[in-house]
């Protein structure tokens, strides 16, 4: 049967600079244009880390909470466009905690073990 076995070298392929595109599927429909296109991805939404009460409790009586030192701890991996502290689990030690956002319920189980809430604005 010879160089291309009768599967081609005519048309696009027997021409110099025939170069196909990554996406292409040999002229069936190519995946993104079947799979659905539903809802908007805002590209200016703010993405926070989010820290729980109970991952703070552990750190000494006094102790100024920020970024830097939850990094440090290893609670946190990066700080994306801030830090939200939620409230699951319980504190007992009076903290200064130092973040961008704060849910209702972590903001007064902070203030109820005596500790303080800063928002980073």
């Amino acid at each position: 049967m010879g160089k291309t076995s009768c599967r081609g070298g005519k048309g696009a392929t027997a021409r110099s600079g025939n170069e196909t595109k990554i996406q292409f599927e040999g002229g069936q429909t190519p995946l993104f244009r079947r799979l659905p296109k539903r809802g908007f991805n805002n590209p200016f939404k703010k993405k926070y880390v989010t820290v729980n009460v109970k991952d703070i409790a552990s750190f000494d009586k006094g102790t100024v909470i920020d970024a830097e030192r939850l990094m440090n701890a290893g609670i946190i991996k990066k700080v994306l466009d801030g830090i939200k502290i939620l409230g699951d689990g319980e504190i007992k030690n009076a903290l200064t905690v130092v973040a961008h956002k704060f849910s209702k319920v972590a903001q007064e189980k902070i203030q109820a073990a005596g500790g303080e809430v800063k928002v980073i604005l």
